[in-house]
C-alpha cells in the first residue's frame, strides 16, 4: 500500500494522520468550526496539540457543541463546573478567556455578518503561503485586531496556529500530497 507522504509534524499517530488528512488547512468557511478551532487553538497554548485533540470530543461536550450564544451566556456557575471537569483543561484563565471571546466573536459576527466573513478579509478571501513576512506580517495583523476587539489569551504563536488549521495559512510542507499547486 502506498502512503502519501505528509507533512513532518504528522507522523503516524493515527490522531494526527486523521486531523492533518482531513482538517488541518483545509480552508473552513463555517462559522461553528471556525469558533471551535479558535477555542481548542487558546487552550492548546502550552500544551501540546494532541492533547487538545484527544480531549476535542469532552470540549465540544463541555462548550455546547461550540454554540457561541451559549458560551456566551456562561456565568460563575458553569466555570465552576468547566474546572470540575477532568475531560477537558482544566484553567480558569483559559475558560474565563474562552467566554471573553465567544462574546468577542458573536460582535464580530454581528459587525461583519459572519466571522467567517471577518476572518478570511485579512487575506482577500483566500489562502496564503507560510513563510516569509507576508505570512509574519498577517499574523501580527489578525492577532492585533482580534485583541482591539476583546478576544484575550491570543498571542502571535496562537493566532498563527489558528490560521493555519483553518487554511487562512497554507502552511503544509513542501512534498506533503496536500501542498497546494502539488496535486
Amino acid at each position: 500500500m502506498c502512503v502519501p507522504k505528509r507533512c513532518g509534524w504528522c507522523g503516524s499517530d493515527p490522531d494526527y494522520v486523521k486531523y492533518h488528512d482531513t482538517e488541518w488547512g483545509i480552508p473552513v468557511h463555517d462559522d461553528v468550526k471556525l469558533f471551535e478551532a479558535l477555542i481548542l487553538e487558546m487552550f492548546e497554548a502550552g500544551l501540546s496539540w494532541i492533547t487538545i485533540l484527544r480531549k476535542r470530543e469532552a470540549f465540544r461536550s463541555a462548550f455546547d457543541g461550540f454554540d457561541v450564544d451559549a458560551v456566551c451566556g456562561y456565568g460563575e456557575d458553569k466555570i465552576n463546573s468547566l474546572m470540575q471537569n477532568a475531560g477537558i483543561v482544566r484553567s480558569r484563565r483559559k475558560i474565563e478567556s474562552a467566554i471573553a471571546n465567544a462574546r468577542a466573536f458573536r460582535s464580530i459576527r454581528h459587525e461583519f455578518g459572519s466571522f467567517d466573513a471577518y476572518i478570511w478579509s485579512f487575506t482577500g478571501c483566500g489562502s496564503i503561503p507560510d513563510g516569509g513576512a507576508s505570512s509574519d506580517a498577517l499574523c501580527e495583523r489578525v492577532c492585533i485586531d482580534m485583541r482591539s476587539r476583546g478576544m484575550k489569551f491570543l498571542g502571535v504563536v496562537t493566532v498563527r496556529s489558528y490560521l493555519q488549521a483553518i487554511g487562512v495559512i497554507n502552511a503544509h510542507e513542501r512534498g506533503c500530497y496536500l501542498y497546494a499547486g502539488e496535486n
